[in-house]
This record gives structure tokens, C-alpha cells and sequence, in this order.
């Protein structure tokens, strides 16, 4: 396996039962093998794709001093900017090559959220920026809806088992800009190699390779998928709640060779969370003699409070 294997959405909606558990049987087997796919026909169409990379690069090429205005204090970088090198990866020292924005979760009003969620941060000198980006927000977040629906039929739930943890849920769209390297980086990277916290992740193809992904045999492999396709993985929240039979599989962004340090990189993941108050606990249906239970029950908010902590963004 040299690259990610892609799977299609429009299998999974079709009224044909065999293609829907086509699909089912596809992305489950890659979750479990690399716990990596690239997806087709999925919510976002391109034209809002576009005006999103339009806003997200009109915001980082704003004046530092502007863009340290919406960064604010007391959130653990919840909403709003978080500046370059803020973020490391778990057990890293370096801060990552990168500074980011934080779209969140708009609850509905029967939510009846046990949190509370940040208000979003508006960008005053971009009149679109926040509008375009809770769009792409509720794309992505319908796409993975139906990914996780996927996922439950594939482990032996029932099919709506995630729907009502993820809607409302505390999930976060991340846009990144990777500015050009100036300098020999001294040991960091664009992203130091990680999993992710969440349950999945859905990212926009990037303006510029660099993402890598850790096979099973220790070898990293680009992750290359078509211009329309989005890269969905597995996070360590649902890692964690299949007792390991689904996989969050490290990943890193690489810094380009020398030659194209002068390049930027854009990079738009959608972290999809669940509500803070759903159980991570090992499910029963992935649970047997030989796989015992292999974590303690812990809550989804407890989770990422504890990773949190751990890659820079919050203190203890």
C-alpha cells in the first residue's frame, strides 16, 4: 500500500442495499488496516472550498499585530487565532511550524449542552471570513456524520449511534498556514508526528504535499489523495472507544525540500469532537478474549482536557 485507499460516498446514500454495505466493508477495512481514506462525493462542493482558501489566506496575510488581536486569552486556543509555533506535538519540546484559526461549534438552541461552548471569534476586517467558514464547518460536519454512521454499522451498533453524541458536539475546523522557512528549523517540523485527539478528522486536499502516514510496518507514505477528495482518519478518541479495532495511525507534515522553503502551505482539517459528556468507555462489540478491555472508562471532555494539556495549548 503506496498510497491511502479511496472509497465513495454516493455507495453509502445509493437505495442499492449491496453498494451501501460496499461501503461499509471498505472504509471499515482501511480504518482497521491504516485507518486512513480518501473520500469522493462527499457535502463540500467546490466553489465554497475556493472562497474558504480565499478568506483563510486573506486572514494570515493580515499584520501580525491584527492577528494577535483575536487571539484570546483564558480559551486554550479554542476559538479564534493561535500564533506561530503556540502547538506541539505530544512529547515534542519544538513548537510546529505553523499558526491557525479556530472556527467552533454554533450549538443549537435546544442543544441542552452540559457545557458551555466559546463564542466564535469575528474577524471585523474580512466581511465573509466567518460566514464562509461556518458553511464549510456544517458541510464537513454533515460529511462525517455520515462516516461515523458507516463506522457503526461496520463495528455492530446501530446505524444513528454517533448522530446524537456529534450533533451539537464540540468538534473544531482548523484552517493552518505553514509560512515559508527562512531558516534551518533545528528540529522541528511543519506538524511533529502525531494522532489526532478527536473521534475522526476530515481535511481539505492542501495547497502543498507534505502529509505523511505511518504504515503498520514502520514505513511513512505520502498521503496523496485527488483534488476531490477529502483525507478522513481515524482519531484517538474513537481509537480508544473500539478498544484499538478502529486505528488512529500517526501522522506528520514533513517540511519540503530546500528548494521550495519559500513555498507556504495552506491546510483545512475539520477535528470532529463529540458532546464532552459521551462515554469513551471500550464498546462490548469490540471487546473478547482476544482483545480484553485495554483502556479505563474515561468521558470524550476529560479526554481532551488531558491532551490538551499535553501538546501546549492549555495549562494544568
Amino acid at each position: 500500500m503506496n498510497n491511502i485507499p479511496s472509497v465513495d460516498l454516493s455507495d453509502f446514500l445509493s437505495s442499492d442495499p449491496s453498494k451501501k454495505q460496499k461501503f461499509v466493508n471498505e472504509i471499515g477495512r482501511a480504518y482497521e488496516e491504516i485507518g486512513f481514506v480518501s473520500l469522493k462525493n462527499h457535502f463540500l462542493d467546490d466553489n465554497l472550498v475556493d472562497d474558504l482558501y480565499k478568506e483563510v489566506k486573506a486572514f494570515f496575510d493580515l499584520p501580525e499585530d491584527t492577528k494577535k488581536a483575536y487571539e484570546i486569552e483564558g480559551l486554550g486556543g479554542q476559538r479564534g487565532y493561535i500564533s506561530f509555533g503556540k502547538e506541539h506535538a505530544k512529547g515534542k519540546k519544538e513548537g510546529d511550524l505553523k499558526e491557525f484559526w479556530h472556527f467552533g461549534q454554533d450549538p443549537e438552541p435546544d442543544a441542552n449542552l452540559t457545557e458551555e461552548y466559546p463564542e466564535n471569534v469575528h474577524v471585523k476586517e474580512l466581511e465573509h471570513f466567518n460566514e464562509t467558514g461556518m458553511q464549510a464547518y456544517r458541510m464537513l460536519e454533515k460529511t462525517g456524520i455520515y462516516v461515523l454512521r458507516a463506522l457503526a454499522i461496520y463495528i455492530g451498533l446501530e446505524e444513528m449511534y454517533f448522530d446524537n453524541w456529534v450533533k451539537n458536539g464540540n468538534s473544531i475546523l482548523r484552517p493552518i498556514h505553514y509560512p515559508p522557512i527562512t531558516e534551518e528549523p533545528k528540529g522541528a517540523v511543519r506538524a511533529g508526528a502525531h494522532g489526532d485527539i478527536n473521534l475522526i478528522t476530515l481535511l481539505m486536499g492542501a495547497s502543498a504535499g507534505g502529509l505523511q502516514v505511518l504504515r503498520k510496518d514502520g514505513e511513512w507514505i505520502d498521503a496523496i489523495p485527488n483534488e476531490d477528495e477529502l483525507v478522513i482518519n481515524v482519531g484517538d478518541m474513537l481509537e480508544r472507544h473500539t478498544n484499538n479495532k478502529l486505528r488512529s495511525t500517526i501522522h506528520r507534515v514533513v517540511n519540503p525540500p530546500r528548494e521550495e522553503w519559500d513555498t507556504p502551505r495552506y491546510s483545512i482539517p475539520f477535528f470532529m469532537h463529540p458532546r464532552s459528556e459521551m462515554p469513551l468507555n471500550c464498546l462490548e462489540e469490540c471487546i473478547n478474549a482476544e482483545h480484553p478491555k485495554a483502556y479505563e472508562d474515561i468521558t470524550a471532555g476529560e479526554f481532551l482536557h488531558q491532551r490538551l494539556v499535553e501538546i501546549g495549548l492549555i495549562k494544568k
